[in-house]
Protein backbone atom coordinates (compact mmCIF):
# COMPACT_ATOMS: atom_id res chain seq x y z
CA UNK A 1 0.00 0.00 0.00
CA UNK A 2 1.10 3.45 -0.99
CA UNK A 3 0.84 6.56 1.09
CA UNK A 4 -0.11 10.04 -0.43
CA UNK A 5 3.24 12.14 -0.39
CA UNK A 6 2.37 14.73 2.13
CA UNK A 7 6.30 16.48 2.36
CA UNK A 8 5.12 19.34 -0.31
CA UNK A 9 1.87 20.03 1.84
CA UNK A 10 3.70 20.33 4.94
CA UNK A 11 6.89 22.12 3.36
CA UNK A 12 4.28 24.64 1.65
CA UNK A 13 2.36 25.41 5.01
CA UNK A 14 5.40 25.95 6.79
CA UNK A 15 6.62 28.64 4.19
CA UNK A 16 2.96 30.11 5.18
CA UNK A 17 3.26 30.33 8.83
CA UNK A 18 6.38 31.60 8.50
CA UNK A 19 5.21 34.87 6.80
CA UNK A 20 2.37 34.78 8.67
CA UNK A 21 5.28 35.24 11.89
CA UNK A 22 6.65 37.90 9.94
CA UNK A 23 3.60 39.71 9.48
CA UNK A 24 2.39 39.74 13.58
CA UNK A 25 5.60 42.12 13.72
CA UNK A 26 3.53 44.88 12.88
CA UNK A 27 1.24 44.62 15.08
CA UNK A 28 3.81 44.17 17.71
CA UNK A 29 5.39 47.68 17.07
CA UNK A 30 1.69 49.23 16.90
CA UNK A 31 1.42 47.95 20.45
CA UNK A 32 4.51 49.30 21.75
CA UNK A 33 4.52 52.51 19.84
CA UNK A 34 0.77 52.62 21.67
CA UNK A 35 2.23 51.46 24.55
CA UNK A 36 -0.27 48.37 25.07
CA UNK A 37 1.44 45.41 27.16
CA UNK A 38 -0.19 43.25 23.97
CA UNK A 39 3.13 43.32 22.54
CA UNK A 40 3.98 40.82 24.58
CA UNK A 41 1.50 38.55 23.23
CA UNK A 42 2.29 39.24 19.72
CA UNK A 43 6.10 38.43 20.65
CA UNK A 44 5.18 34.67 22.42
CA UNK A 45 2.57 34.49 19.30
CA UNK A 46 5.49 35.07 16.93
CA UNK A 47 8.28 32.70 18.29
CA UNK A 48 5.30 30.05 18.46
CA UNK A 49 4.15 30.44 14.92
CA UNK A 50 8.12 30.33 13.41
CA UNK A 51 9.12 27.47 15.28
CA UNK A 52 6.14 25.69 14.03
CA UNK A 53 6.93 27.19 10.47
CA UNK A 54 10.74 26.42 10.59
CA UNK A 55 9.87 22.98 11.50
CA UNK A 56 7.91 22.12 8.80
CA UNK A 57 10.10 23.94 5.92
CA UNK A 58 13.71 22.57 7.38
CA UNK A 59 12.07 18.69 8.27
CA UNK A 60 10.68 18.77 4.31
CA UNK A 61 13.69 20.43 2.49
CA UNK A 62 15.91 19.04 0.18
CA UNK A 63 13.52 17.62 -2.12
CA UNK A 64 12.79 17.87 -5.45
CA UNK A 65 8.44 18.40 -5.38
CA UNK A 66 6.17 17.79 -8.29
CA UNK A 67 2.77 18.79 -7.08
CA UNK A 68 -0.27 16.32 -8.46
CA UNK A 69 -4.01 17.17 -8.41
CA UNK A 70 -4.58 15.55 -4.71
CA UNK A 71 -1.87 17.30 -3.45
CA UNK A 72 -2.65 20.53 -4.78
CA UNK A 73 -6.07 20.73 -3.08
CA UNK A 74 -4.59 19.35 0.06
CA UNK A 75 -2.23 21.47 -0.07
CA UNK A 76 -4.94 24.68 -0.65
CA UNK A 77 -7.47 23.36 2.35
CA UNK A 78 -4.81 22.58 5.14
CA UNK A 79 -3.58 26.51 4.38
CA UNK A 80 -7.00 27.71 5.18
CA UNK A 81 -6.79 25.83 8.26
CA UNK A 82 -3.54 25.88 9.30
CA UNK A 83 -3.30 29.56 9.25
CA UNK A 84 -6.50 30.70 10.83
CA UNK A 85 -5.50 28.37 13.95
CA UNK A 86 -2.22 30.11 14.53
CA UNK A 87 -3.54 33.42 13.37
CA UNK A 88 -6.27 33.12 16.45
CA UNK A 89 -3.42 33.00 18.90
CA UNK A 90 -3.26 36.82 19.46
CA UNK A 91 -6.81 36.86 20.05
CA UNK A 92 -7.37 33.91 22.55
CA UNK A 93 -3.93 35.22 24.33
CA UNK A 94 -4.62 38.75 24.20
CA UNK A 95 -6.17 41.29 26.93
CA UNK A 96 -9.66 41.03 25.38
CA UNK A 97 -9.95 37.73 27.19
CA UNK A 98 -11.31 35.89 23.87
CA UNK A 99 -12.63 32.05 24.44
CA UNK A 100 -11.10 29.33 21.74
CA UNK A 101 -13.99 29.68 19.58
CA UNK A 102 -14.33 33.34 19.11
CA UNK A 103 -10.76 33.54 19.08
CA UNK A 104 -10.78 30.92 16.15
CA UNK A 105 -13.95 32.67 15.00
CA UNK A 106 -12.60 36.35 14.43
CA UNK A 107 -9.69 34.63 12.60
CA UNK A 108 -11.37 32.48 10.27
CA UNK A 109 -13.57 35.40 9.74
CA UNK A 110 -10.78 37.83 8.88
CA UNK A 111 -8.33 35.34 6.77
CA UNK A 112 -11.60 34.11 4.48
CA UNK A 113 -12.09 37.91 4.44
CA UNK A 114 -15.93 37.50 5.91
CA UNK A 115 -15.66 40.19 8.16
CA UNK A 116 -18.14 38.63 10.79
CA UNK A 117 -16.81 39.65 14.10
CA UNK A 118 -17.38 38.56 18.12
CA UNK A 119 -15.55 41.59 19.45
CA UNK A 120 -17.34 44.74 21.05
CA UNK A 121 -15.84 47.50 21.89
CA UNK A 122 -13.84 47.75 19.10
CA UNK A 123 -13.23 51.57 19.68
CA UNK A 124 -11.07 50.49 22.47
CA UNK A 125 -9.95 47.90 21.32
CA UNK A 126 -6.17 47.67 21.49
CA UNK A 127 -4.26 48.80 18.52
CA UNK A 128 -2.62 45.64 17.51
CA UNK A 129 -6.07 43.44 17.49
CA UNK A 130 -6.75 45.80 15.36
CA UNK A 131 -4.25 46.48 12.66
CA UNK A 132 -4.02 42.03 13.11
CA UNK A 133 -7.55 41.80 12.08
CA UNK A 134 -6.84 44.10 8.98
CA UNK A 135 -3.47 42.22 8.33
CA UNK A 136 -5.37 38.76 8.27
CA UNK A 137 -8.33 40.34 5.56
CA UNK A 138 -5.71 41.71 3.24
CA UNK A 139 -3.41 38.18 3.85
CA UNK A 140 -6.58 36.42 2.64
CA UNK A 141 -7.47 38.43 -0.09
CA UNK A 142 -4.50 38.20 -2.23
CA UNK A 143 -4.87 34.47 -0.80
CA UNK A 144 -8.27 34.51 -2.77
CA UNK A 145 -6.65 36.00 -5.70
CA UNK A 146 -3.65 33.80 -6.23
CA UNK A 147 -6.44 30.68 -5.45
CA UNK A 148 -8.70 31.56 -7.77
CA UNK A 149 -6.62 32.50 -10.71
CA UNK A 150 -4.06 29.21 -10.59
CA UNK A 151 -5.69 26.69 -8.06
CA UNK A 152 -9.21 26.28 -9.02
CA UNK A 153 -9.19 26.31 -12.66
CA UNK A 154 -6.33 23.36 -12.38
CA UNK A 155 -8.55 21.92 -9.98
CA UNK A 156 -11.87 22.77 -12.60
CA UNK A 157 -14.03 23.60 -9.44
CA UNK A 158 -17.28 24.84 -10.42
CA UNK A 159 -16.63 25.94 -13.91
CA UNK A 160 -13.10 27.91 -12.61
CA UNK A 161 -11.82 25.69 -15.58
CA UNK A 162 -12.67 28.84 -17.70
CA UNK A 163 -9.89 30.79 -16.68
CA UNK A 164 -7.64 28.44 -17.09
CA UNK A 165 -4.57 30.19 -19.25
CA UNK A 166 -0.97 28.15 -19.42
CA UNK A 167 -1.14 25.99 -16.35
CA UNK A 168 -1.93 22.85 -17.98
CA UNK A 169 0.09 20.13 -15.66
CA UNK A 170 0.19 19.76 -11.95
CA UNK A 171 3.89 20.33 -11.75
CA UNK A 172 3.84 23.41 -13.20
CA UNK A 173 1.42 24.42 -10.54
CA UNK A 174 4.20 25.53 -7.64
CA UNK A 175 5.89 27.92 -10.02
CA UNK A 176 3.31 29.68 -12.05
CA UNK A 177 1.45 30.06 -8.27
CA UNK A 178 4.74 32.20 -7.52
CA UNK A 179 4.95 34.24 -10.71
CA UNK A 180 1.32 35.36 -10.20
CA UNK A 181 1.45 36.09 -6.56
CA UNK A 182 4.79 38.34 -7.39
CA UNK A 183 2.55 40.53 -10.31
CA UNK A 184 -0.77 40.42 -8.43
CA UNK A 185 1.19 41.20 -5.51
CA UNK A 186 2.73 44.73 -6.32
CA UNK A 187 -0.75 45.37 -8.04
CA UNK A 188 -2.49 44.63 -4.85
CA UNK A 189 0.04 46.58 -2.79
CA UNK A 190 -0.45 49.54 -4.83
CA UNK A 191 -3.85 49.58 -5.17
CA UNK A 192 -3.50 49.14 -1.21
CA UNK A 193 -1.33 52.37 -1.02
CA UNK A 194 -3.53 54.55 -2.52
CA UNK A 195 -6.57 53.65 -1.15
CA UNK A 196 -5.00 54.64 2.32
CA UNK A 197 -3.80 57.74 1.45
CA UNK A 198 -7.40 58.46 -0.10
CA UNK A 199 -8.83 58.00 3.07
CA UNK A 200 -6.40 60.50 4.70
CA UNK A 201 -7.09 63.13 2.21
CA UNK A 202 -10.85 62.88 3.12
CA UNK A 203 -9.79 63.23 7.38
CA UNK A 204 -8.64 59.31 8.18
CA UNK A 205 -5.62 58.85 10.96
CA UNK A 206 -2.90 57.06 9.60
CA UNK A 207 -3.89 54.05 11.65
CA UNK A 208 -6.97 53.77 10.43
CA UNK A 209 -6.56 54.28 7.13
CA UNK A 210 -3.99 52.22 6.74
CA UNK A 211 -6.57 49.81 8.49
CA UNK A 212 -9.10 50.15 6.67
CA UNK A 213 -7.44 50.40 3.51
CA UNK A 214 -6.18 46.72 3.50
CA UNK A 215 -9.76 45.31 4.53
CA UNK A 216 -11.27 47.71 1.33
CA UNK A 217 -9.23 46.38 -0.85
CA UNK A 218 -9.50 42.67 0.33
CA UNK A 219 -13.07 43.39 0.64
CA UNK A 220 -13.05 41.80 3.89
CA UNK A 221 -15.27 44.71 5.95
CA UNK A 222 -13.54 44.72 9.40
CA UNK A 223 -13.31 47.84 10.70
CA UNK A 224 -11.85 49.88 13.67
CA UNK A 225 -14.92 51.19 14.95
CA UNK A 226 -18.23 49.27 16.12
CA UNK A 227 -20.23 51.36 13.78
CA UNK A 228 -18.13 50.66 11.13
CA UNK A 229 -18.33 53.79 8.86
CA UNK A 230 -21.14 55.11 10.15
CA UNK A 231 -18.74 56.49 13.07
CA UNK A 232 -17.59 59.45 10.72
CA UNK A 233 -20.75 60.47 9.42
CA UNK A 234 -19.43 62.10 6.08
CA UNK A 235 -19.61 61.34 2.35
CA UNK A 236 -15.87 61.63 1.50
CA UNK A 237 -15.15 57.84 3.44
CA UNK A 238 -17.71 56.35 2.33
CA UNK A 239 -17.05 57.52 -1.53
CA UNK A 240 -13.46 56.27 -1.34
CA UNK A 241 -14.43 52.95 -0.03
CA UNK A 242 -17.02 52.68 -2.59
CA UNK A 243 -14.33 53.21 -5.30
CA UNK A 244 -11.81 50.88 -3.98
CA UNK A 245 -14.92 47.94 -2.86
CA UNK A 246 -15.81 47.81 -6.54
CA UNK A 247 -11.68 48.24 -7.34
CA UNK A 248 -11.58 44.76 -5.08
CA UNK A 249 -14.63 42.94 -6.89
CA UNK A 250 -13.34 43.41 -10.03
CA UNK A 251 -10.78 40.27 -11.79
CA UNK A 252 -6.94 41.60 -10.88
CA UNK A 253 -5.39 39.38 -13.54
CA UNK A 254 -7.39 42.58 -16.00
CA UNK A 255 -5.25 45.38 -14.16
CA UNK A 256 -2.52 42.78 -14.88
CA UNK A 257 -3.18 43.01 -18.27
CA UNK A 258 -3.85 46.50 -18.32
CA UNK A 259 -0.50 47.58 -16.87
CA UNK A 260 1.23 45.66 -19.66
CA UNK A 261 -0.74 48.11 -22.19
CA UNK A 262 -3.69 45.76 -22.78
CA UNK A 263 -6.43 47.35 -21.72
CA UNK A 264 -9.35 46.73 -23.95
CA UNK A 265 -9.99 43.72 -21.24
CA UNK A 266 -11.18 46.07 -18.47
CA UNK A 267 -13.86 47.31 -20.19
CA UNK A 268 -15.18 45.05 -22.70
CA UNK A 269 -14.77 41.77 -20.03
CA UNK A 270 -18.58 40.16 -20.14
CA UNK A 271 -18.00 39.28 -16.48
CA UNK A 272 -17.02 42.82 -15.20
CA UNK A 273 -20.27 44.68 -17.29
CA UNK A 274 -22.84 42.18 -15.73
CA UNK A 275 -20.87 43.03 -12.44
CA UNK A 276 -20.99 46.77 -12.86
CA UNK A 277 -24.98 46.45 -14.40
CA UNK A 278 -26.24 44.58 -11.48
CA UNK A 279 -24.61 47.58 -9.03
CA UNK A 280 -26.11 50.08 -10.84
CA UNK A 281 -30.00 48.45 -11.29
CA UNK A 282 -29.25 47.75 -7.40
CA UNK A 283 -28.61 51.22 -6.51
CA UNK A 284 -31.36 52.68 -8.66
CA UNK A 285 -33.73 50.55 -7.17
CA UNK A 286 -32.48 51.01 -3.55
CA UNK A 287 -32.17 54.69 -3.84
CA UNK A 288 -35.52 55.10 -5.36
CA UNK A 289 -37.39 53.50 -2.79
CA UNK A 290 -35.73 55.30 0.11
CA UNK A 291 -36.77 58.63 -1.58
CA UNK A 292 -40.38 57.17 -2.29
CA UNK A 293 -40.99 54.99 0.32
CA UNK A 294 -38.79 57.13 2.92
CA UNK A 295 -38.72 60.60 2.31
CA UNK A 296 -35.29 60.51 2.18
CA UNK A 297 -33.05 63.11 0.30
CA UNK A 298 -31.99 61.92 -3.17
CA UNK A 299 -27.92 62.87 -2.78
CA UNK A 300 -28.29 60.91 0.25
CA UNK A 301 -30.15 58.13 -0.94
CA UNK A 302 -27.75 57.56 -3.19
CA UNK A 303 -24.84 57.95 -1.22
CA UNK A 304 -26.23 55.34 1.52
CA UNK A 305 -27.77 52.93 -0.95
CA UNK A 306 -24.26 53.10 -3.07
CA UNK A 307 -22.16 51.72 -0.11
CA UNK A 308 -24.34 49.50 1.41
CA UNK A 309 -25.46 47.67 -2.53
CA UNK A 310 -21.43 47.98 -3.16
CA UNK A 311 -20.18 46.48 -0.03
CA UNK A 312 -22.64 43.83 0.59
CA UNK A 313 -22.35 42.35 -3.11
CA UNK A 314 -18.81 42.77 -2.71
CA UNK A 315 -18.54 40.99 0.58
CA UNK A 316 -16.74 43.77 2.15
CA UNK A 317 -19.79 44.14 4.94
CA UNK A 318 -18.80 47.77 6.16
CA UNK A 319 -21.80 49.04 7.24
CA UNK A 320 -23.27 53.21 7.52
CA UNK A 321 -25.94 52.90 9.51
CA UNK A 322 -28.59 50.19 10.29
CA UNK A 323 -29.77 48.95 6.57
CA UNK A 324 -32.18 46.41 8.46
CA UNK A 325 -34.83 49.34 9.43
CA UNK A 326 -35.23 50.39 5.78
CA UNK A 327 -38.24 47.88 5.32
CA UNK A 328 -38.88 44.36 3.23
CA UNK A 329 -37.04 45.59 -0.08
CA UNK A 330 -33.70 45.84 1.66
CA UNK A 331 -34.09 42.82 3.15
CA UNK A 332 -34.45 40.97 -0.39
CA UNK A 333 -32.42 43.00 -1.79
CA UNK A 334 -28.85 42.42 0.29
CA UNK A 335 -29.84 38.89 0.61
CA UNK A 336 -30.24 38.60 -2.97
CA UNK A 337 -26.71 40.46 -3.38
CA UNK A 338 -24.69 38.56 -0.93
CA UNK A 339 -25.76 35.90 -2.64
CA UNK A 340 -24.50 36.75 -6.09
CA UNK A 341 -21.43 38.29 -5.25
CA UNK A 342 -18.49 39.56 -7.08
CA UNK A 343 -16.30 38.82 -10.01
CA UNK A 344 -14.30 35.42 -10.03
CA UNK A 345 -10.53 36.33 -9.75
CA UNK A 346 -11.03 39.49 -7.64
CA UNK A 347 -11.35 39.54 -3.64
CA UNK A 348 -14.85 39.33 -3.51
CA UNK A 349 -17.42 36.54 -2.08
CA UNK A 350 -20.49 34.35 -3.24
CA UNK A 351 -21.70 32.44 -6.05
CA UNK A 352 -19.96 34.63 -8.55
CA UNK A 353 -21.12 36.18 -11.41
CA UNK A 354 -19.46 34.24 -14.27
CA UNK A 355 -21.72 31.59 -12.89
CA UNK A 356 -24.81 33.68 -13.37
CA UNK A 357 -23.49 34.24 -17.15
CA UNK A 358 -23.01 30.54 -17.25
CA UNK A 359 -26.51 29.84 -16.33
CA UNK A 360 -27.80 32.24 -18.63
CA UNK A 361 -26.65 31.10 -21.00
CA UNK A 362 -27.41 27.46 -20.84
CA UNK A 363 -30.98 28.58 -19.93
CA UNK A 364 -31.08 30.59 -23.30
CA UNK A 365 -29.76 27.80 -25.17
CA UNK A 366 -32.56 25.58 -23.74
CA UNK A 367 -35.61 28.11 -24.96
CA UNK A 368 -33.94 28.47 -28.49
CA UNK A 369 -34.16 24.75 -28.58
CA UNK A 370 -37.70 24.34 -27.78
CA UNK A 371 -38.13 26.79 -30.28
CA UNK A 372 -36.38 25.42 -33.06
CA UNK A 373 -35.95 21.88 -31.81
CA UNK A 374 -33.58 20.81 -35.23
CA UNK A 375 -31.43 23.90 -34.50
CA UNK A 376 -27.53 23.65 -33.50
CA UNK A 377 -27.12 25.99 -30.01
CA UNK A 378 -23.93 26.43 -28.29
CA UNK A 379 -23.65 28.14 -24.95
CA UNK A 380 -21.40 31.13 -25.10
CA UNK A 381 -18.93 32.96 -22.85
CA UNK A 382 -17.97 36.19 -23.16
CA UNK A 383 -18.34 35.51 -26.79
CA UNK A 384 -16.21 32.21 -26.96
CA UNK A 385 -17.95 28.66 -26.43
CA UNK A 386 -18.11 27.00 -23.52
CA UNK A 387 -16.35 24.02 -23.17
CA UNK A 388 -18.16 21.16 -22.72
CA UNK A 389 -18.04 20.44 -19.24
CA UNK A 390 -18.13 23.94 -17.84
CA UNK A 391 -22.21 23.84 -17.70
CA UNK A 392 -21.91 21.02 -15.77
CA UNK A 393 -19.48 21.79 -13.13
CA UNK A 394 -21.50 25.24 -12.48
CA UNK A 395 -24.64 23.33 -12.23
CA UNK A 396 -23.60 21.15 -9.70
CA UNK A 397 -21.83 24.05 -7.94
CA UNK A 398 -25.61 25.90 -7.89
CA UNK A 399 -26.75 22.64 -6.39
CA UNK A 400 -23.84 22.01 -3.44
CA UNK A 401 -24.33 25.58 -3.20
CA UNK A 402 -27.98 25.76 -1.87
CA UNK A 403 -28.01 21.96 -0.04
CA UNK A 404 -25.37 23.49 2.04
CA UNK A 405 -26.47 26.88 2.73
CA UNK A 406 -30.05 24.82 3.53
CA UNK A 407 -28.01 22.24 5.78
CA UNK A 408 -26.43 25.38 7.34
CA UNK A 409 -29.05 27.16 8.19
CA UNK A 410 -31.48 24.33 9.58
CA UNK A 411 -28.26 23.65 11.68
CA UNK A 412 -28.35 26.93 13.06
CA UNK A 413 -32.13 26.74 13.87
CA UNK A 414 -31.27 23.37 15.78
CA UNK A 415 -29.18 25.21 17.94
CA UNK A 416 -31.83 27.97 18.75
CA UNK A 417 -31.37 30.49 16.07
CA UNK A 418 -34.67 32.68 14.95
CA UNK A 419 -35.51 32.01 10.92
CA UNK A 420 -34.33 35.24 9.92
CA UNK A 421 -30.84 34.78 11.92
CA UNK A 422 -30.53 31.67 10.68
CA UNK A 423 -31.23 32.31 7.32
CA UNK A 424 -29.00 35.43 6.77
CA UNK A 425 -26.03 33.80 9.12
CA UNK A 426 -26.37 30.96 6.75
CA UNK A 427 -25.90 32.70 3.81
CA UNK A 428 -23.75 34.97 5.08
CA UNK A 429 -20.97 32.67 6.25
CA UNK A 430 -20.91 30.32 2.85
CA UNK A 431 -21.05 33.55 0.76
CA UNK A 432 -18.23 35.18 3.26
CA UNK A 433 -19.99 38.62 3.59
CA UNK A 434 -19.97 39.98 6.86
CA UNK A 435 -23.07 41.40 8.81
CA UNK A 436 -26.30 39.16 8.28
CA UNK A 437 -30.03 40.72 9.00
CA UNK A 438 -32.14 41.18 11.58
CA UNK A 439 -31.34 42.64 15.36
CA UNK A 440 -29.03 40.14 16.52
CA UNK A 441 -26.33 39.68 13.49
CA UNK A 442 -27.71 41.93 11.59
CA UNK A 443 -25.35 45.77 10.60
CA UNK A 444 -26.35 47.32 13.44
CA UNK A 445 -25.43 43.82 16.06
CA UNK A 446 -22.91 41.67 16.25
CA UNK A 447 -22.15 37.46 16.00
CA UNK A 448 -21.14 37.41 19.83
CA UNK A 449 -24.30 36.93 21.51
CA UNK A 450 -24.49 33.17 19.45
CA UNK A 451 -24.22 30.40 21.33
CA UNK A 452 -20.51 28.69 20.67
CA UNK A 453 -22.32 25.39 18.74
CA UNK A 454 -23.93 28.14 16.54
CA UNK A 455 -20.38 29.83 15.83
CA UNK A 456 -18.82 26.42 15.23
CA UNK A 457 -21.41 26.06 12.40
CA UNK A 458 -20.41 29.50 10.79
CA UNK A 459 -16.70 28.96 10.60
CA UNK A 460 -17.51 25.93 8.83
CA UNK A 461 -19.60 27.49 6.46
CA UNK A 462 -16.47 30.47 6.27
CA UNK A 463 -14.10 27.85 5.28
CA UNK A 464 -16.76 25.92 3.01
CA UNK A 465 -17.46 28.97 1.18
CA UNK A 466 -14.16 30.67 0.82
CA UNK A 467 -12.77 27.16 -0.37
CA UNK A 468 -15.94 27.05 -3.18
CA UNK A 469 -17.32 23.91 -1.75
CA UNK A 470 -16.33 21.25 -4.11
CA UNK A 471 -12.07 22.00 -2.76
CA UNK A 472 -13.26 21.16 0.55
CA UNK A 473 -16.02 18.30 -0.04
CA UNK A 474 -13.88 16.30 -2.13
CA UNK A 475 -11.24 15.60 0.63
CA UNK A 476 -14.07 13.45 2.32
CA UNK A 477 -14.74 10.96 0.52
CA UNK A 478 -12.75 8.13 0.99
CA UNK A 479 -11.64 7.40 -2.76
CA UNK A 480 -9.78 10.68 -2.03
CA UNK A 481 -7.21 9.18 -0.17
CA UNK A 482 -7.01 6.26 -2.15
CA UNK A 483 -3.18 6.42 -4.17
Amino acid sequence: MTFLDLRPVLYINGILLSILSICMFLPLLADIYFGHDDWQVFFTCIIITAFFGGALIFGNSGYEFKVNTKQALIITNSTWIFLPAFASLPFWLSSLNMSLTDSIFESMSGITTTGSTVIVGLDYAPAGILIWRAILQWLGGIGIIIMAMSVLPFLKVGGMQIFKTELSEGEKALPRTAKLASNIGVIYLALTVICALCYMLVGFEIFDAVAHAMTTIATGGFSTYDSSFFHYKTAGPEIVAIIFMVLGGIPFVLYLKAIRGNLRPLFIDSQVRWFLSILLASIFIMSSYLVLQFGMEGSEAVRRASFNVVSIMTGTGYTSGDYGTWGGLSVSLFFFLMVVGGCAGSTSCGIKVFRFQVLYAVTDVQLKKLLHPNGVFIPHYNKRPLPADVPLSVMSFFFLYALTFSLLAIALSYVGLDFITAMSGAATSISNVGPGLGPIIGPAGNFQPLPDSAKWILIFGMLLGRLELFTLLVMLSPNFWKT
